[in-house]
């Protein structure tokens, strides 16, 4: 058996930061990947190209976290935005933020990212062995053995940063929830996160690649509204995409119905007495070109009166309420029933993991078990899409390796 001060499983974002700040003169650090090469999820992130964080204040991230942002307040605070963004450039890799406040390497490479890390790794004295899956862990009366494929390692101090259940072809398949379990660590139900929807019976197909930005919609589960989101939505062959769907589908699920506001931030009311304005004014105009007056595209404004039962030259003047009342319907709240979330493969992150009641949100360390930690996407924490799920790991990881040093150096 070898002996290792500190081994951290899983060579993500995550891990590589937790596995960096744990580093030091007098700690031995492992870190174990079962991939042949570290960082692959980081590789594929935003498209090759790294959405690393996002811009703006610290202090509005938390929001971006569902209701899991005031468990990272100390992670992100101890570990901001900036911080991320000066680290990297302080290695000779600059960052650029976008006019959507995305932040990524000027190189737009994520492997110059990687590349970064693993440098920095190096520079640490960090031990990084790839190919080498963990299959089991165990604890011991002085901390924990790790068991490979390989041989046997003991640590007083072992840290879980496997990531989550996306993308499984990365190595994400959930090997961190199972580890936990094991040791008597709680987990919480896990899903697919930022990932498109499914609709049953989808009835805008044809109209794929049809975008709204800043769309108004709302969840509905059991005829009871669950949420009211805003966001860019996409149109898809199958269903519903785009940045809006994906930050809101950690709380959708199966047979769910989405509401869609095709007409800005009119509500049904308001809509409803202006359209009676206007076709009171223009009783002779057709349907289709008064509706023209809002902002529908005009592909959009033909499906909408066709499953609305209203003839394309139908005019104001022979307008029936039972068809107001449909077409009212289909552009202020138009029902779509979601047949499944989109699964693992697609999604971009995992909802739900290691139960965060059981976690100190100031070290990462159990509650449960003594010198037992968590980083990144293992935890039961998701966040929006814009760079947000990166900075929680790096944050994450980071707050670990901080606290690991310390209680290090001060024993």
């Amino acid at each position: 058996m070898e002996h290792y001060d500190v081994v951290v499983i899983g060579a993500g974002p995550a891990g590589l930061f937790c596995a960096i700040h744990a580093g030091c003169s007098n700690n031995r650090v492992l870190l174990l990947e079962k991939n042949p090469d570290p960082g692959k999820k980081l590789l594929l992130s935003g498209s090759g190209q790294c959405n690393i964080t996002h811009d703006g204040e610290i202090r509005d991230f938390p929001a971006r976290y569902g209701n899991h942002g005031k468990f990272l307040k100390p992670a992100l605070f101890a570990f901001t935005n900036a911080d991320l963004i000066a680290f990297f450039g302080e290695r000779g890799l600059p960052m650029m933020t976008e006019e959507n406040g995305k932040v990524f390497p000027k190189t737009l490479r994520s492997d110059d990212v990687l590349a970064t890390l693993l440098v920095e790794c190096r520079e640490r004295g960090v031990i990084l062995h790839c190919g080498e899956e963990v299959t089991g862990i165990s604890r011991t009366s002085d901390g924990f053995e790790v068991t490979t494929a390989v041989k046997v390692y003991g640590t007083p101090v072992l840290v879980i940063a496997t990531g989550g259940a996306s993308y499984p072809e990365s190595g994400s398949s959930g090997d961190g929830y199972r580890f936990a379990a094991s040791m008597g660590q709680p987990v919480t139900e896990i899903g697919p996160a930022l990932t498109p929807l499914l609709i049953r019976n989808f009835p805008f197909a044809s109209l794929s690649g049809m975008s709204f930005p800043h769309m108004h919609f709302s969840v509905w589960r059991a005829n009871k509204k669950i949420t009211d989101c805003t966001g860019d939505v996409l149109f898809t062959h199958l269903g519903l995409s785009g940045p809006g769907i994906l930050d809101a589908s950690r709380e959708i699920r199966t047979s769910d119905e989405i509401r869609l506001s095709f007409v800005g931030t009119l509500k049904r009311e308001e809509f409803t007495a202006d359209l009676r304005r206007r076709i009171q004014e223009s009783r002779d105009w057709q349907i289709g070109t008064i509706l023209a007056a809002y902002p529908i595209p005009e592909r959009l404004n033909r499906k909408l009166l066709a499953l609305s039962g209203i003839p394309e030259d139908l005019k104001g003047n022979h307008f029936s309420a039972e068809q107001r009342s449909q077409l009212i319907t289909n552009c202020t709240e138009f029902p779509l029933t979601v047949t499944a979330p989109g699964g693992f493969s697609v999604a971009m992150v995992t909802r739900g993991g290691i139960a965060l009641e059981n976690v100190n949100p100031k070290t990462m360390e159990s509650t449960l078990i003594p010198n037992l930690y968590f980083a990144g996407e293992v935890l039961d924490i998701d966040g929006n899409t814009g760079g947000y799920n990166l900075q929680a790991a790096f944050s994450t990881g980071f707050l670990v390796g901080q606290n690991i040093r310390k209680k290090r150096e001060g024993a």
